[in-house]
């Protein structure tokens, strides 16, 4: 067997190079479809490249081909979330539940608030059922209509949504995220969620602040006579009243009562589609197909919705754009995009590429401040390279472990760490797992709501500003370095 050599930097650096070169390339000729399909490419490419670099330095192609597969893996679970949250948000359409939530919401939000209120509108409901991708695909989707409806910018509320979002689910107990930071780092799950208060929630308020200001200095152009004819439309199309919202209640004590995120918003994708039967016959009635018979009807178009969406004809092109969507088929391209990306981090990772980087960065790190921000800039690296939150906070994690307990500081520095920068820029990379599915359910490049992801900006560069500063670096006691 062909020994296996160590990679060097310009070994690293090749499909780095490849990746980047392409994606720009794609950004350029393509712009917002370079997602569609010349994004992927471009990391099939890189991931070609990195396979090379391995071939090059001893590893045989099974050896990759299997690491290739086990990345794919890693996220068939996220896949198959992504694929229930396309057939959800059709069915949810189509039973009233969203436009239910942009009736009520334009009766009730001020529209020099709204930016703020729905980052804290989001914030709640993530930390409390735990999951930035459930709050975005119900409560984002639907306070993306009311933006419309008030002449609000939907980029501004896209990053407002992903700010509350990302907040509420990184101090959640229920989060997956927020488990996995301190099971790697080897810290206890609710110190590590106080230690996250000193970085998450100044950013958080910094980042309020902001939306408020913005919020108040927009120029609102609330057509009072364009809210009214929304109104009209919902009402005329839909049956509006607060049991519309009974699928959003089931779905919300489901994620509450910690059951899995692929049950849960399986169980509300199928409520939604029973309230449609009940209590939208009316327009199921215009939209069906009865030549087989009417319940025949109603059960293909249920079914349909499940896999190809809702769309909904109401003589006004953007209501159109705004209540039509969903299905399990819209998500096939975030999919496409989330294995390719997933290939490339695998083997990046299988061959040591990703290791040449950190050991390149602990050579420089010396202060305790440059270690910590090193940390994030690998875990943002990471987060670009391997294009998934859970390997951005997994391999980081692993390799500055041992060196956070040699320098004496305790493990829930590191955890909170993995999080400032693992977790929070996650959606804001388009071929990164969250940046894909954030842009399939909002429809909104994460390259054009990233500067308005004002807690998820925010957050790491608060995090390295404490870590120079040494504000709530927690050092080990002597006697406990055994227990780090």
């Amino acid at each position: 067997m062909k020994q296996q050599k160590v990679p060097s930097l310009l070994d690293a650096l090749t499909p780095i190079v490849v990746l980047v070169s392409l994606l720009g390339a794609a950004v350029y000729l393509y712009g917002d479809n370079s997602s569609s399909g010349p994004n992927q490419i471009a990391l099939l490419f890189a991931t070609f490249t990195a396979a090379l670099v391995g071939l090059k330095n001893g590893y045989t192609w099974k050896t990759l081909e299997e690491a290739m597969i086990k990345g794919i893996t890693i996220s068939l679970g996220a896949i198959l979330i992504l694929l229930m949250v396309g057939a959800l948000i059709g069915t949810w359409l189509l039973s009233g539940t969203v436009p239910t939530l942009i009736y009520y919401g334009l009766q009730i939000i001020n529209p020099s608030w709204f930016y703020a209120a729905s980052c804290l509108i989001c914030g709640i409901v993530a930390m409390s059922i735990g999951s930035s991708w459930t709050t975005a695909a119900t409560i984002g989707v639907a306070l993306l209509g009311v933006a419309t409806g008030l002449g609000l910018d939907q980029v501004v509320t896209a990053g407002a949504v992903i700010s509350g979002a990302y907040f509420g689910d990184k101090l959640s107990p229920l989060s997956e995220t927020t488990n996995l930071a301190p099971a790697v780092a080897g810290a206890d799950l609710f110190e590590h969620i106080h230690h996250m208060l000193w970085t998450t929630v100044p950013s958080f308020v910094i980042a309020l602040s902001i939306f408020i200001f913005m919020g108040f200095n927009a120029d609102v152009s609330a057509d009072v006579g364009r809210i009214d004819e929304i109104v009209g439309i919902l009402q005329g199309h839909f049956n509006i009243n607060l049991l519309m919202l009974v699928p959003l209640l089931v779905l919300l004590v489901l994620a509450f009562k910690k059951m899995p995120a692929f049950p849960a918003i399986s169980i509300g994708a199928v409520v939604g589609a029973i309230w449609a039967i009940l209590f939208q016959g009316e327009l199921l009635q215009s939209q069906i197909d009865a030549s087989h018979g009417e319940l025949i009807g109603y059960f293909k178009l249920v079914w349909a919705t499940f896999y190809e969406g809702f769309n909904i004809s109401t003589g006004d092109g953007k209501m159109d754009d705004l209540l039509s969507g969903g299905g399990m088929a819209s998500m096939l391209t975030t999919t496409w995009l989330i294995m390719t990306a997933l290939m490339f981090g695998a083997i990046m990772e299988k061959t040591g590429l990703l290791e040449i980087f950190v050991r390149s960065i602990l050579k420089i790190a010396k202060s305790t401040g440059s270690l910590i921000a090193s940390t994030i800039a690998t875990c943002i690296g990471t987060n670009v390279v391997a294009a998934d939150q859970y390997i951005a906070i997994v391999v980081p994690g692993r390799m500055f472990k041992d060196e956070y307990k040699k320098r004496g500081l305790r493990s829930v520095n590191l955890s909170r760490t993995l999080e400032d920068g693992g977790t929070i820029t996650s959606p804001l990379i388009p071929w990164n797992t969250c940046g894909a599915y954030m842009q399939s359910v909002l429809l909104i490049n994460p390259f054009d709501y990233a500067m308005y992801a004002f807690f998820n900006l925010i957050n790491p560069l608060l995090a390295v500003i404490y870590a120079y500063l040494g504000v709530k670096i927690l050092r080990i006691k002597p006697k406990n370095l055994d227990q780090a």
